[in-house]
């Protein structure tokens, strides 16, 4: 795809944000600077607001914003970490340090220098579910000593994976994955900076098939009108195809509602197979289950909140198939909640 990303160049600002509970927690940590928690799902924006945040808060961003991918971390060698642009003037001579004193050093040390342009600097950490405990003791530590000049904003899918000390020092702001009608809103308003001629098929089709993710969303209608000139049902179904394994999915779903758990198992065993993890297969069955008009707004809110439940349980458990089961068996008999234990005539091959 030629040209800047629209993720980039229709970032929102802080007034553009269109969940009002989300927004005004943004709005009162302008005023009232404080440590933060953005959670919630993949592609939903929490990344995006909390840059909102610092545009808003700071006379010079570039330099008051500090952003640490966690992978730029623990999924990176000592070599890529110590000779990247950002932590170089950190580590510089430091080549014999071990990865955990080079990670702590670059931690400390961008929450200890002077903000540029006001009182306080804020430092973005992203993806932070993915942080080990005996760092995040650490992070707590470089939080309490530099409170008064640097404000924390911890972003992440999953807070339960924060330890107490942290969560207590931070105020939670919630975002949630956006209704088809709410992304349509975006695409139209970036389709009209843009000068790209669409319909209203068109970005439906583009929005259901994201299934809430709006980054994919927005990526997705930039393909199509790279591609296609403009974006109608056509164009985008050319440009982005068949959408996955939804009818796949859509059976799962089926066979789970009438009984059939041992089809449904079999059928997500398939898709397992090839290639999904557990939580993206999560995803996208509940992409597939907002996408569709079988089923009503109690029944998506109860596959929603058990859902929550499959997705920890999925990171930190060994079989995928089994949770995915659970998951789909708890919802199809009614329940809010997952059960302790899986009942054997639920999961049997």
């Amino acid at each position: 795809m030629q040209g800047p990303l629209w993720i980039d160049t229709h970032a929102p600002d802080l007034d553009e944000i269109r969940q009002d509970e989300a927004r005004d927690r943004l709005r009162r940590a302008v005023d009232e600077p404080m440590n933060l928690v953005v959670q919630g799902p993949p592609g939903v924006g929490k990344t995006a607001a909390a840059r909102a945040l610092a545009d808003a808060s700071h006379a010079d961003p570039e330099a008051d914003l500090i952003e640490i991918n966690v992978a730029d971390f623990f999924g990176r060698t000592k070599k890529e970490i110590r000779t990247d642009p950002r932590f170089e003037g950190f580590l510089e001579g430091r080549s014999r340090m071990a990865k955990r004193d080079m990670i702590n050093r670059v931690l400390k040390e961008s929450a200890s220098y002077a903000p540029m342009s006001g009182e306080y600097k804020t430092v973005l950490l992203d993806n932070a579910e993915a942080i080990r405990e005996d760092f995040q003791q650490a992070l707590r530590r470089v939080m309490e000593k530099h409170h008064r000049t640097t404000q924390f904003v911890i972003a992440t899918r999953q807070p339960s994976k924060l330890i107490a000390p942290i969560r207590s020092r931070c105020f939670p702001v919630r975002v949630r994955s956006p209704t088809t009608d709410e992304t349509i809103d975006v695409l139209e308003a970036i389709c009209d900076r843009e000068g790209v001629d669409y319909d209203g098929d068109g970005l439906e089709f583009v929005a259901s098939a994201a299934g809430g993710d709006l980054r994919e969303a927005i990526l997705s209608a930039q393909a199509t009108a790279v591609e296609g000139g403009e974006i109608t049902m056509s164009t985008a179904y050319e440009t982005l195809g068949d959408v996955g394994d939804d009818d796949a999915l859509r059976e799962a779903l089926a066979d789970a509602r009438n009984g059939d758990l041992k089809d449904a198992r079999s059928t997500l065993d398939d898709l397992l197979d090839e290639g999904y993890d557990g939580q993206e297969l999560l995803r996208e069955t509940l992409r597939v289950a907002r996408a569709g008009s079988e089923y009503g707004g109690d029944d998506l809110a109860r596959l929603h909140a058990l859902a929550g439940e499959a997705d920890l349980d999925l990171s930190d458990g060994l079989d995928d198939t089994t949770h995915l089961v659970h998951l789909l068996a708890a919802w199809a008999a009614g329940r809010t909640e997952l059960s302790p234990a899986l009942r054997d005539a639920e999961v049997a091959p």
